[in-house]
């Protein structure tokens, strides 16, 4: 193919790549408006216009800002940070089985956050910091149990679903310590949810998330170089082992980040980029793609979970997303092929 050739599909990928990035970022935003208009008290459009701008009513003003609209910042910034910390899983492992929830890093901040809860009687900022805890802990052990010389992305997805049951049983044994007013405070960490959202949780999230977002941008250019496999990578000068050990902490980082506040919301890191990078139809790194379908996906799930389920049932945001990942955990297992799997 011709410089000319080449150059033209790189500007039709980009071209498709923005179209796709504008219509992520519109159904982003229409599942916002609608999580922030309907409810037991539902607004217009320039009611709910005119309340965002700073024109509302009181009791609109309360119900948009105080009660509605701190769920879908949490659930837009924890999306994100859920599906870009699935991407580089993903992608740094080569396989399509390598995310946080499927690998049990999700779960050690659940095991972290209920043990706090049930057995040693704590709450509010020191259950968080319990949960952040646990996500790096049980990284740290599969990083340790996987590493032979390097990390092979078969043997770390092996060990993190070894992990994955132990940390299973653990849940199953504290929900049988716990009373059950306590058992319910820590159905939040189980599961996941928005429920508790609130603007100080958001500052710490949206903070910590600035960080590790804008190192993560810095470093995706050897992460693309990564990509054509390790050798080459040494070859052009990248340093292989320490720049995928500094990848894997920050995708850890947003993980856990997540989970310290929301809960798991399984399968969200684990289905996020895969959309992506279907709709790109491309290969790549797909990051800000994966992102916004990742906030895409929970405020769908959390919207859904709150207001289309029979009987007026409401139940956390994490059993939808669990509803919908199950499925395509089932369909990838059965179709991918022997010794680890497809790259991702």
């Amino acid at each position: 193919m011709t410089f000319t050739g080449v150059h033209s599909v790189r500007q039709a990928a980009r071209r498709r790549q923005g179209i796709i990035t504008l219509f992520l970022l519109v159904v982003v935003a229409a599942l916002a408006g609608a999580a922030l208009a309907v409810g037991d008290y539902t607004l217009s459009l320039p009611d709910l216009a005119a309340t965002l701008v700073g024109h509302g009513e009181g009791s609109d003003n309360f119900i948009v800002l105080r009660l509605r609209l701190p769920r879908v910042v949490m659930g837009i910034l924890v999306g994100a940070a859920f599906a870009v910390s699935g991407a580089l899983f993903q992608t740094l492992l080569r396989n399509p089985l390598a995310s946080p929830d499927i690998i049990g890093i999700s779960g050690g901040a659940s095991v972290a956050a209920a043990f706090s809860i049930l057995i040693l009687g704590l709450g509010g900022a020191a259950v968080t910091g319990f949960a952040f805890s646990g996500a790096l802990v049980i990284a740290v052990v599969i990083y340790v149990l996987a590493w032979r010389g390097g990390v092979n992305g078969y043997r770390f997805v092996l060990v993190g679903v070894g992990l994955a049951f132990m940390v299973q049983a653990m849940l199953g044994y504290l929900m049988t310590r716990g009373d059950v007013r306590e058992v319910q405070q820590a159905l939040v960490w189980i599961v996941g949810g928005l429920g508790g959202s609130n603007w100080s949780s958001i500052a710490t999230v949206a903070i910590t998330l600035a960080v590790l977002l804008v190192m993560v941008t810095i470093l995706s250019a050897r992460l693309r170089v990564l990509q054509l496999g390790d050798e080459v990578a040494a070859g052009l000068g990248v340093s292989v082992e320490a720049t995928r050990l500094t990848l894997l902490v920050l995708a850890v980082g947003l993980v856990a980040v997540g989970t310290a506040f929301v809960g798991p919301l399984a399968f969200v890191a684990f289905v996020s980029a895969p959309i992506a990078r279907r709709l790109n139809a491309a290969g790549g790194l797909a990051l800000v793609s994966s992102a916004l379908v990742g906030a895409a996906l929970v405020l769908a799930a959390d919207f859904a979970a709150q207001h289309l389920l029979p009987g007026e049932l409401q139940v956390p945001a994490g059993i939808l997303t669990g509803i919908v990942g199950a499925p395509y955990l089932l369909w990838l297992l059965a179709t991918t092929t022997n010794g680890g799997g497809r790259g991702a």
